[in-house]
């Protein structure tokens, strides 16, 4: 391990229960490690580390959420670096690489969106504040040089949007060696890039131009070869995209993430089963309730929009707007899941409403179930598959269990009936790692999901005891050498279990 990442400084510099806080008068806007936080002055002012504010939890203010020197759930302060560290690895001498934070989303006018950070920078920072960004210099010397730009304290701002962390947060909480005021990016970002050989990163992008933030990442007015773009030209080095890398470091988790995607599978399972217990009037009720259980059961909020859809709604893959009645006789479709820590999990349950399969639900359901069962027991390095190969045997197991029940599955007819992929990259994302390829070898720490269905269109065409059902049935696992690990295990899905739920 190299002999920076074991002198990093703790999560936060004071004592447990109280710390001699200076009052600055420095005037710096730059802050750098070589500057003294808790040097001796005239003034000092003593108050509790549960009186410190950031923007963000963290240990000294939230012990209920984070451990000591976690700067996430299960993610310490360490494993960020390290994740800095593999990055700057990867890259050669002198190449620098640019990773824009989140910016908050505007429904309309003032009303804005939950932010939610981009995952890259949320992977190597932890930082969960909005308007920040990452730049990571390689230098030819044997340690790399984290910059964090991002909001500097400003008390007016805090009164209305909440406190911020600050830049001398961004070197005791989240170890960056130089911290920048993000008003000054256009000043500072040009300084940094100029002695770069070459520049990685997926900058310029589309934001929503609500800041002089956004406006110079996405290149936009007031001027000509504004932001971002003109400072990465003028600094003349070769220019590559950092998705490939990105996608590299993080589709194959470690045990820290592992275990955040259990208690995440663990909390999102139960709220399914809990779920099943019950029939239900409508699909927003049933959301609502989901959406309840997973904060009670630990998650920090749901992981995505849910489909509640039932009857032939549940023909819509990605059905959302939940605002329909459920008949008794039907079957509902849900596919959601909890985020914990960042990490999420994905999960679909199909089950009657009234708590009874009927004799054509539960043939159609055991189809499905079957080949979900084969498709997750090769989900082991030691099968030496991929997740297109795992698709084919779905499609293989769907198309002659269908052609038991009279289905004509000739031509493209299981196209229609089974119109996505069997899974995909699961993580900090629902469709975690994007573009990394479902062809790649599954190899342990590979977290995936498993989802095979069946819909069938009101038509004609097939046997009319199934018309207009949609069963899917999906687990998120864990590739593991010669096992699965399934985090999903708690959302029961044999008929026998679904249906002693109420009987």
């Amino acid at each position: 391990m190299p002999w920076r990442l074991q002198t990093l400084r703790p999560l936060i510099r004071v004592p447990k229960e109280r710390a001699w806080i200076c009052e600055s008068r420095s005037t710096s806007t730059r802050g750098t490690r070589s500057r003294n936080y808790h040097a001796t002055s005239p003034r000092r002012i003593a108050i509790s580390a549960k009186e410190l504010k950031f923007g963000q939890p963290v240990h000294e203010t939230h012990p209920h959420l984070l451990k000591a020197g976690e700067i996430t759930p299960g993610i310490s302060a360490l494993e960020y670096a390290e994740r800095r560290w593999r990055l700057a690895e990867l890259l050669p001498d002198g190449a620098v690489a640019i990773i824009p934070g989140a910016n908050v989303k505007y429904r309309s006018g003032s009303v804005f969106h939950e932010f939610h950070q981009d995952p890259d920078f949320f992977y190597l920072t932890g930082f969960n504040e909005p308007e920040a960004l990452a730049v990571i210099e390689k230098t030819t010397s044997k340690t790399p040089t984290f910059h964090l730009f991002l909001r500097p304290k400003h008390p007016k701002s805090e009164q209305w949007e909440g406190s911020r962390s600050g830049l001398q947060s961004a070197l005791d909480v989240f170890n960056a060696d130089e911290s920048h005021p993000i008003n000054q990016l256009e000043k500072t970002l040009p300084k940094i890039l100029s002695g770069a050989t070459k520049i990685y990163t997926d900058l310029p992008r589309s934001y929503q131009h609500n800041s002089s933030f956004s406006r110079y990442l996405s290149g936009a007015a007031p001027r000509p070869e504004y932001g971002v773009a003109k400072a990465i030209k003028d600094a003349g080095g070769e220019v590559e995209g950092l998705r490939s890398v990105m996608n590299g470091l993080r589709v194959k988790k470690n045990e820290a993430e592992i275990e955040c995607m259990i208690i995440a599978g663990k909390a999102s399972g139960m709220a399914f089963t809990e779920a099943m217990r019950r029939s239900w009037k409508g699909e927003k009720e049933l959301s609502n309730f989901l959406d309840y259980q997973f904060k009670v059961n630990g998650c920090d909020g749901p992981a995505y929009v849910p489909v509640v859809a039932g009857g032939e709604n549940a023909l819509s893959i990605h059905y959302v707007r939940n605002d329909d009645l459920l008949d008794p006789n039907s079957m509902i479709l849900v596919d959601a899941g909890g985020e914990y820590g960042g990490y999420i999990t994905d999960i679909t349950r199909t089950f009657p409403n009234n708590g009874t399969f009927s004799p054509a639900q539960e043939d159609l359901y055991e189809c499905v179930l079957t080949v979900q069962r084969k498709c997750i027991a090769m989900c082991k390095q030691s099968s030496q598959t991929t997740l297109d190969k795992i698709h084919a045997v779905a499609e293989a197991g769907l198309r002659d269990g269908l052609k038991g029940f009279g289905f004509d599955v000739s031509g493209g007819a299981l196209e229609t009936l089974f119109p996505h992929h069997l899974g995909h990259y699961i993580g900090l994302d629902v469709h975690d790692s994007p573009g990394y390829a479902r062809t790649k070898t599954l190899e342990s720490g590979h977290c995936i999901t498993i989802e095979p269905g069946i819909y069938v269109p009101n038509d004609d065409k097939y046997p009319k005891h199934f018309r207009g059902m949609g069963i899917r049935i999906e687990d998120s696992v864990c590739v593991r050498e010669d096992s699965v690990l399934v985090f999903s295990t708690e959302a029961v899905k044999e008929v026998v279990d679904i249906e002693a739920l109420r009987h």
